[in-house]
């Protein structure tokens, strides 16, 4: 029984942003667990290296594409509509950050920001729901899991951090919405706020050993996230044990958000 509720093998997975980071730790999570996975990004060797990589753990499929223009969102939907027929779990991961003075920060890089990290969630999302509504309708459950942040929970720890948090917490707020307008459906929607784990994102402050120390003391538990973490959650959330959670986002920051 313990081993049915937290199956998915068998399930067909779509990671974006899965050349890097926390999208590189779930779709890894995903295929040692028996998932056929789809990674993508807008870097096409990005893609190629880490289907490499990832094909030692099982049937991974990488391609580049940039999501965050809805031409992007759209080309990548009709490359996934061409492949798989359901879709089980889509992990809306890709993402940007940008950090400016308050009298600097330009249109530019706010659209750059919310574009990717806002906007594109919701159209792949909607692109991808014929694929995901069969799988409920096959299998009885479909998953949809959004990378938000600590940021979207909290006020930011850097004091020029304004789109990045604003973004995270539209992607909270999103989440709520969409949960609500697909329960009825049998496809959960839910978010995974993390706090502090290694990724290109975060290499300002994790890059050194100096770094990691310092930010994992400012954790209650004492530590930054690791790559088990990051899977132990998204699998859990993926599989039958988390049937009956839709519309919640889960801080995965060892109690920086609620234990301190």
């Amino acid at each position: 029984m313990t081993d049915a509720l937290f199956d998915i093998s068998g399930k067909v997975a779509v990671v974006t942003g899965g050349t890097r980071g926390i999208g590189e730790m779930i779709a890894t999570g995903y295929l040692q667990r028996g998932c056929k996975t789809y990674i993508t990004s807008r870097k096409a060797d990005a893609c190629a290296a880490m289907q490499e990589k990832l094909s030692a753990h099982g049937e991974v499929i990488a391609a580049p594409f940039d999501l965050a223009t809805l031409d992007g969102v759209e080309a990548f939907a009709a490359f996934m509509a061409e492949r798989e027929s359901q879709i089980d779990i889509l992990v809306n991961n890709a993402g940007a950050t940008w950090g400016a003075d308050i009298d600097k920060l330009d249109e530019a890089a706010w659209d750059k920001v919310m574009d990717l990290n806002v906007k594109s969630i919701f159209f792949l999302t909607q692109k991808l729901l014929p694929q995901l509504r069969l799988a409920a309708e096959q299998a009885g459950r479909a998953r949809i899991i959004n990378i938000a942040s600590v940021e979207g929970h909290r006020v930011p720890m850097q004091p020029d951090s304004f789109v990045y948090p604003t973004s995270k917490a539209a992607v909270v707020h999103m989440t709520r919405a969409l949960a609500k307008r697909l329960a009825k459906e049998s496809i959960t929607v839910n978010a995974i706020a993390p706090g502090p784990f290694e990724s290109k994102m975060t290499a300002f402050m994790l890059s050194s050993d100096e770094g990691k120390q310092m930010v994992g003391e400012a954790m209650p538990m004492g530590r930054i996230g690791t790559p088990d973490d990051m899977i132990g959650l998204s699998v859990f959330l993926a599989s039958p044990a988390a049937d009956y959670i839709t519309g919640v986002s889960i801080p995965l920051d060892g109690g920086f958000v609620n234990a301190r």
